[in-house]
């Protein structure tokens, strides 16, 4: 009897040894799907976080870096700790460093900002990046008349924006920080590395 009731309850154990499987085998699945599913959204934010760094705020904060740097090496060579008043004799050195050092800082910043608005973080476009174009677009109507002969106006009529230079630093060391916190997370490290063997291993 014994016997046979162990053939009998064979089938019972089979079944439920195939159903805790398939459970494991869904569970495991999901699991799966669940951590894939994260670490394409984290490629998917690091791959935005690069393009924003590589084509805005990259080159942005380099030129305001630079731009600041040069500003204040004039600055210290005229012996002044803010450039206006434009002194009489500090007027021709002004205009060489504006024509070959400032503007085309400031073009660059200009183009920046205008062909890749797309990429600023925000989702509206913050008012002292449109303060710093609308002031650069002064000046280019100043360099016009100077190109005339009329130094009667020596500064662009639409001042520096104070916020410009402190929002392009801390929009720059925001995306860095962002990139390294994606990039030296262990799960992605994973992720990246076995996607990059399988890559090599489908060649």
């Amino acid at each position: 009897m014994e016997g046979l009731e162990s053939l009998l309850s064979l089938p019972n154990t089979l079944q439920n040894a195939a159903v805790i499987t398939i459970i494991l085998a869904f569970v495991g699945y999901l699991f799966t799907f669940m951590i894939n599913r994260m670490m394409a959204r984290r490629a998917d934010r690091l791959r935005l976080v690069d393009q924003r760094l590589n084509q805005f705020y990259g080159p942005l904060y380099v030129a305001t870096v630079a731009g600041n740097i040069a500003y204040k090496s004039l600055l210290a060579k005229q012996g002044k700790t803010q450039c206006h008043p434009i002194r009489d004799e500090d007027l021709k050195e002004w205009i060489l460093w504006m024509k070959t050092i400032f503007m085309p800082l400031n073009d660059v910043r200009e183009n920046i900002i205008i062909e890749n608005a797309h990429l600023i973080i925000e989702e509206q476009m913050p008012q002292c990046l449109l303060d710093f174009v609308t002031h650069v677009v002064g000046y280019k109507a100043l360099m016009a008349k100077w190109a005339e002969g009329d130094y009667a106006e020596r500064r662009s009529i639409i001042g520096w924006p104070p916020e410009f230079d402190i929002y392009v630093e801390r929009s720059y060391k925001a995306l860095k920080a962002d990139q390294s916190r994606l990039l030296h997370n262990f799960a992605w490290r994973y992720f990246h590395d076995r996607n990059g063997q399988e890559r090599k291993s489908s060649r």
